[in-house]
């Protein structure tokens, strides 16, 4: 037996609650993982509020990460006692996911955990922080160096947005974190951000090109805050855009683009290749300090999960929300 969030679908709605089920209801895989600690992003949130279709088939638990270790391995590269992550793969849309005290997954989905990183620390981190860290890669692949110029930072105060401020000014770079909440200009400075600056000044309709001023930006939010981003990025400068907090739209102009030579990076975590996780995983354990992560960081259990939904959707959460599945 074990515990869970499950969430179940009548007349429509969406259902969850904290159930006790049996080792026999798991799904299908080659690895069975006791898992330690998960998290709630923002795609988890609307799984159990069911505010968007993000569930495919019900019954689900919820979860799109995990970490914890391997108790049972059919598969090559894992052994029981192994410490695992687990990022995307559908995991909480299609397949069961990490809001329960066991997940039974397939073994070519899991990383390796980092040596002298925690369980609980990389559910710190969670895809809002792996996710954080393929923008930052996208941008230095790029070439653009500490030197190039400011680094924007939108939805700063968010999952994704503190873990960008907080790798990006260790590795050097001059960050303006934009945030809807300037009470967070205090958390926000002390994760390494040198100037703030309210959401307000970019999630409106503006130009096709405004000033130059960013190096790059790492963008979490979408539609007209990532127009406006692109619209005043210098030229040859990139843009990594990885969520949609205000919306899927992009009501922009191509003007940025060739005019000035932008490029704007897609950045896809659910499906990234193994290698390209276990680099990010990798660049986390060196570039992102435990004591700022740790900074950023709440801890619920598995029940308080379940109301924490809400709360991360209407904007209400600091950072990051670890969830302690055992409690």
């Amino acid at each position: 037996m074990f515990n869970a969030i499950l969430l179940t679908e009548d007349d429509g709605k969406t259902r969850a609650s904290l159930t006790a089920l049996d080792d026999d209801a798991l799904p299908e895989g080659d690895v069975t993982v006791r898992v330690e600690y998960s998290t709630l992003n923002y795609k988890d949130g609307l799984a159990i509020t069911g505010r968007a279709p993000v569930v495919r088939r019900f019954p689900m638990v919820p979860g799109i990460d995990l970490a914890g270790s391997v108790t049972e391995s059919s598969h090559p590269d894992w052994l029981p006692g192994n410490k695992v992550v687990l990022n995307g793969w559908g995991v909480g849309e299609r397949h069961w996911g990490g809001l329960a005290q066991t997940a039974r997954l397939s073994g070519d989905w899991l990383v390796a955990l980092p040596e002298h990183m925690s369980t609980r620390q990389a559910m710190a981190i969670g895809t809002a922080g792996y996710t954080a860290m393929l923008c930052v890669l996208a941008l230095q692949d790029h070439g653009i160096a500490p030197a190039d110029g400011e680094i924007l930072v939108t939805g700063a105060s968010g999952g994704v947005g503190s873990v960008a401020v907080a790798v990006l000014a260790k590795l050097g770079y001059r960050v303006v974190a934009s945030t809807g909440r300037v009470g967070e200009s205090d958390y926000l400075e002390s994760l390494g951000a040198e100037a703030i600056i309210d959401r307000a000044e970019l999630s409106a309709p503006g130009k096709p090109l405004g000033k130059e001023r960013w190096a790059g930006v790492v963008d979490s939010v979408g539609s007209h805050t990532l127009a406006n981003a692109c619209a005043a990025t210098r030229y040859r400068g990139a843009v990594a855009a990885c969520g949609l907090a205000q919306g899927m739209d992009f009501p922009a102009s191509v003007a940025p683009f060739i005019l000035r030579g932008v490029t704007l990076y897609g950045i896809d975590s659910v499906l990234a290749p193994l290698e390209l996780r276990r680099k990010a995983w990798q660049r986390l354990a060196t570039d992102l300090e435990p004591a700022l992560l740790e900074t950023m960081t709440t801890e619920i259990g598995l029940q308080q999960a379940i109301g924490a939904a809400e709360d991360i959707l209407a904007g209400k959460v600091r950072g990051r929300l670890v969830v302690d599945v055992n409690r």
